[in-house]
């Protein structure tokens, strides 16, 4: 339920902001350039469509959010590439704002599915002494204080889209506090996938070494069993999403008048491109061929034990398939 509702919060204070005001924003600080645009919509829409047929090949829902993340995106950039022609559109210009601003949202919110998933493929021994968090937890936690902070964000772009000034720097402070709010969690997020990856390479080291019996072949659909390949890849994620967020936070402490504002390569070298990559990156390596491994933990009795696993039992350490 917490995809679908995002989606709706996404969507609708989307249409509701753009219905909200009308007019010509004549004084608009700065004309996006269309070759720029016209380059992100087309690597945006590229990985979207990929992650769509990921998403109808292999599965499974809860990936949904990711797609619609990156179709988002690359409708925000075709928009930009109006605003181009029409500068002083307000309609356009809070349609093409939202839409960046806000599409990353999604892409917060997969990382903590991936990791809640992740940390309980091992059972519930492993997750439980290598978490901070309960895993059934992290994505309802993280995922609703980004919809507080996905509203700040939605009300205050909308606002920084007027022509009165005052109700430019009403936004932008709006923007910067849910900015600032979804850094700080973010980070927390991050720390929680740094804990994880160091308590079980100190707790379970025969689970640290293990791989699987499975290889990887990128644009294949079997499923792999070395799960490191998606914890670094969900930890590459993460470092952009905060470079992202720092380059965002940064931005509105400067205001619209200010120098990263006002100088458009900021924008696609800190934010467009770093999200890019790390969604990209999920194209390969798509999540759900990972987190259906499963480990032999009954004929182990694993729950049983405690302090890792016995070292005369670690050859018995194997990550299997279950494909039901």
């Amino acid at each position: 339920m917490i995809f679908p509702l995002l989606s709706v919060l996404f969507f609708s204070t989307f249409f509701l902001s753009v219905l909200a005001e009308d007019g010509d924003k004549s004084n608009a600080l700065l004309v996006p350039a269309a070759v720029p645009a016209l380059v992100g919509l087309a690597l945006y829409a590229f990985s979207g469509i990929f992650h769509w047929l990921q998403l109808f090949r292999i599965g499974q829902r809860f990936m949904i959010a990711l797609p619609i993340g990156m179709t988002a995106m690359a409708a925000g950039f075709a928009v930009r590439i109006l605003v181009h022609s029409s500068p002083t559109s307000l309609v356009l210009n809070i349609v093409t704002t939202l839409l960046i601003l806000l599409s990353p949202c999604l892409f917060l919110a997969i990382d903590y599915v991936i990791l809640g998933r992740l940390t309980t493929v091992f059972g519930p021994e492993v997750s439980k002494q290598c978490m901070l968090i309960a895993p059934t937890r992290i994505a309802k936690i993280f995922v609703w204080s980004d919809v507080g902070t996905f509203l700040l964000q939605a009300i205050g772009g909308s606002m920084t889209t007027s022509s009165n000034i005052d109700t430019v720097h009403l936004g932008t402070k709006n923007v910067l506090i849910g900015l600032a709010l979804q850094l700080v969690s973010f980070g927390l997020f991050t720390t929680l996938i740094i804990v994880f990856g160091f308590r079980v390479r100190s707790r379970f080291p025969q689970v640290w070494n293990a791989t699987g019996s499975e290889g990887f072949s990128p644009f294949a659909s079997n499923l792999v069993g070395d799960w490191h390949i998606l914890y670094y890849t969900l930890c590459l994620s993460c470092v952009a999403i905060l470079i992202r967020s720092i380059y965002r936070l940064t931005e509105f402490i400067q205001g619209p008048t200010g120098y990263i504002s006002r100088h458009e390569a900021f924008f696609y070298l800190f934010d467009a491109l770093p999200l890019w990559i790390a969604m990209t990156l999920y194209c390969v390596v798509w999540p759900p061929r990972f987190l259906k491994i499963n480990r032999e933990a009954e004929s182990m009795n694993m729950s049983k034990v405690r302090g890792g696993y016995p070292q005369d039992q670690s050859s018995n350490v194997n990550l299997v398939y279950n494909r039901v």
